[in-house]
């Protein structure tokens, strides 16, 4: 790292962010899937500042979908998952360095075997709403986690109604945790919130603007959006973070498709990959979150794949 004769300032910092390793990262990652005929272990990153197409990353520790994650401004972990269709996934945390590449390594374990999980946070603690457990086709249990140290997750309260195919369709603020659609009975359109530095039962929001399941999500430190989804699954809406009420429509995707991977780097979001009918997409395409407006083609992923799921390190909840 330059010293320049001794003088460093805070511009400079950020500058050489990739160097400083508490700076937010410009990164986004996608983590596994389900691919056109198989699950996938594959870990893609992006610059989200840029467009082009994503690059390997490093290999989660077994081929996994249906997983969540959530990440500070230097750690990604991802939760749970079901790539060893095991009856009700599997409780596995592992995490990366967003900064470097390689595999992931071992962080510890969820409450419960659980998939079709949504994950959220902030840049010191992660949120995993369970999705689908041995116990429950659509559970209300959130759990947390403290990103910068290793061990298995605690209890932190329940969703105000039980849910699963919550896929990537939670956002964050630096202090509120905001939990989309999903699947109770029929398509969703609740959304619930928490505050992510207490513990304690989620609060209702207000309603997307069409319920639906597999949306992604990604958000500034203000404002979250919800992209695609299983019906209507162009749909984009937003909501203000710190204030309560329904959606508002946002524009489209570019097409409509559903259990994509949604993160953000606070001011650009970025939703991969996908499924359209049955096929499954490579596609990325991003929106800048403070305008409304349809999405625009990123690039492409490694590898198409749909119930993958995104997270980045300097998501909306990392100020």
């Amino acid at each position: 790292m330059p010293n320049f004769n001794g003088v460093w300032s805070l511009t400079t910092q950020l500058q050489y962010s990739s160097d400083w390793p508490f700076a937010p990262q410009p990164r986004g990652l996608f983590f596994g899937g389900e691919g056109s005929s198989s699950k996938s272990n594959v870990i893609d990153f992006i610059d989200i500042t840029s467009t082009g197409n994503a690059s390997d990353f490093g290999d989660l520790s077994s081929v996994n979908w249906a997983l969540a994650s959530a990440s500070s401004n230097t750690r990604a972990v991802a939760a749970g998952g079901n790539g060893n269709s095991v009856s009700g996934g599997i409780n596995v945390l592992e995490y990366v360095t967003i900064a470097s590449t390689g595999d992931v390594t071992d962080f510890g374990d969820l409450a419960s075997q659980s998939y079709e999980n949504s994950g959220t946070g902030s840049k010191t603690r992660g949120l995993f709403q369970l999705g689908i457990t041995p116990s429950s086709t659509s559970s209300n249990v959130i759990n947390y986690i403290t990103i910068a140290s290793t061990g298995d997750a605690q209890d932190f309260g329940d969703l105000s109604v039980g849910r699963a195919y919550g896929q990537d369709s939670a956002v964050s603020s630096p202090t509120r945790g905001i939990f989309s659609g999903g699947y109770i009975s029929s398509a969703s359109n609740v959304i619930d919130y928490v505050t992510i530095a207490s513990t304690g039962n989620a609060s209702d929001f207000g309603d997307l603007t069409v319920a639906r399941y597999g949306i992604g999500g990604a958000s500034s430190s203000t404002r979250g959006v919800f992209g695609g989804g299983n019906t209507s699954g162009d749909t984009m809406d937003y909501i203000t973070i710190a204030s309560t009420g329904n959606a508002t429509d946002f524009g489209n995707l570019t097409a409509s498709k559903r259990y994509v991977g949604g993160t953000s780097n606070g001011t650009r979001g970025v939703f991969g990959g996908g499924k359209i009918s049955s096929t499954v997409q490579n596609v990325i395409e991003y929106i800048t979150i403070a305008n409304t407006g349809n999405g625009t083609d990123f690039g492409d992923l490694t590898v198409a794949r749909s119930s993958l799921t995104a997270t980045s390190g300097s998501h909306g909840g990392i100020a």
